[in-house]
């Protein structure tokens, strides 16, 4: 029996995930609307960019996770299927605050990289200006 080619062309790529880390630069992006627009660039470099709505520039940095980390998303589910849910938990119908807030996940995949960023420093930013114009960035010694 003959492989399907394209199925072996398709093994060869395996989806990677990346947490973007903005912890440290949060006061800084909370200022733009969550719309705004955002180019991430050279993620395949050690130090990949995120410019956002073109007026705040980031430089991050990997960090490799210890152990994996899981990345999950919240499905929507019906009444009758919570409602099981719940009752193997033990939960009453009443409304409890002590009680858990119950959501129903699936994991979507696993990550093994963290990507932090920071403030772009004025030296980076004048490398790019320059790199932009054609010009070589200049060489203190």
């Amino acid at each position: 029996m003959e492989e399907d080619a394209s199925n072996s062309c398709d093994s060869e790529y395996e989806d990677e995930y990346v947490l973007l880390d903005l912890d440290e630069v949060a006061a800084k992006v909370c200022n733009f609307p969550p719309d705004a627009p955002y180019t991430l660039l050279g993620l395949d470099t050690l130090h990949p960019v995120l410019i956002i709505d073109n007026k705040l520039k980031l430089v991050g940095e990997y960090e490799e996770t210890i152990g994996t980390c899981v990345v999950f998303n919240e499905e929507k589910t019906d009444s009758k299927a919570r409602a099981v849910t719940q009752k193997k938990l033990g939960a009453s119908g009443a409304k409890n605050s002590k009680q858990p807030v119950i959501k129903d996940v699936r994991p979507v995949g696993s990550l093994q990289k963290i990507l932090k960023f920071r403030l772009a420093t004025e030296n980076e930013n004048e490398e790019e200006a320059n790199n932009t114009h054609g010009k070589k960035p200049s060489s203190k010694s």
